[in-house]
């Protein structure tokens, strides 16, 4: 299962307001390309939903205060920030990528990013496809990210399926956006928003869990339960805020 809310744990107290329950709620699609004879890899699906996220963060039709997508998006940003994740192929990838929206290809991993939606109004052509089956595998385990690499840690003692972790992911690097200066925003941009998901060691995770970057906690609604710690957001220009532990 992945319909997501992920509660932002290191943003300004009104995230955390219950207040935000009380409006229309929305949430974010992300459909992953899954052909029978060619799944994606596990962490390629994880960074590929990370990546989709930033790209419609920063794409003009939301972050242009007349962009066509900005009343939706400030609509979905004054509720709880949900992501949702759901899978297609064939005739089914074909429909939902006939509708407006971002496509990120990532390695092995296809994602489409969709403006935001109320939770109980998807369009058809999302609405029915599937939100299990969305669990996938690292056919090798990933390398060291390139030093100066943004990394998105997940915790390491928490099980997730990949549909699940790829919310959280994308959690993670809205986190990470929302945090740095738009110097910095360009910067990443400039680099085509490079990014890697590692699970995080133990002690490592402990380490990142005090060292004052953002952490996404979940809101419990499947897999995990409420307030757990999923992904540390590790960006370079984030480490470099005055007091924050290096």
């Amino acid at each position: 299962m992945t319909d997501e809310e992920g509660i932002p744990a290191e943003t300004p107290a009104r995230m955390q307001d219950a207040a935000r329950d009380e409006g229309p709620q929305y949430a974010l699609p992300l459909v992953i390309r899954v052909e029978r004879a060619a799944p994606p890899a596990r962490t390629d699906a994880l960074e590929g939903a990370a990546r989709a996220v930033l790209r419609f963060l920063s794409d003009p039709r939301v972050a242009e205060a007349d962009g066509e997508w900005a009343p939706a998006a400030r609509a979905w940003e004054d509720a709880r920030i949900r992501k949702v994740v759901r899978r297609a192929r064939g005739a089914a990838w074909d429909r939902a990528s006939a509708l407006p929206g971002i496509t990120v290809a990532q390695r092995s991993a296809e994602i489409r990013v969709y403006p935001p939606v109320p939770v109980d109004e998807w369009p058809a052509d999302l609405a029915r496809l599937q939100v299990s089956g969305t669990d996938f595998d690292d056919p090798r385990a990933p390398g060291e990210p390139a030093a100066g690499t943004p990394v998105l840690w997940m915790n390491p003692e928490l099980p997730m399926t990949a549909g699940k972790a790829m919310a959280q992911a994308g959690h993670g690097a809205q986190l990470a956006w929302w945090g740095l200066s738009p110097r910095d925003r360009a910067d990443w941009l400039e680099r085509d928003l490079d990014l890697a998901v590692r699970v995080a060691g133990k002690e490592q995770w402990a380490e990142l869990l005090t060292s004052g970057l953002p952490i996404v906690t979940d809101g419990g609604f499947t897999e995990v339960a409420p307030g757990s710690a999923t992904v540390v957001a590790d960006h370079p220009a984030l480490r470099a805020v005055p007091g924050l532990r290096r």
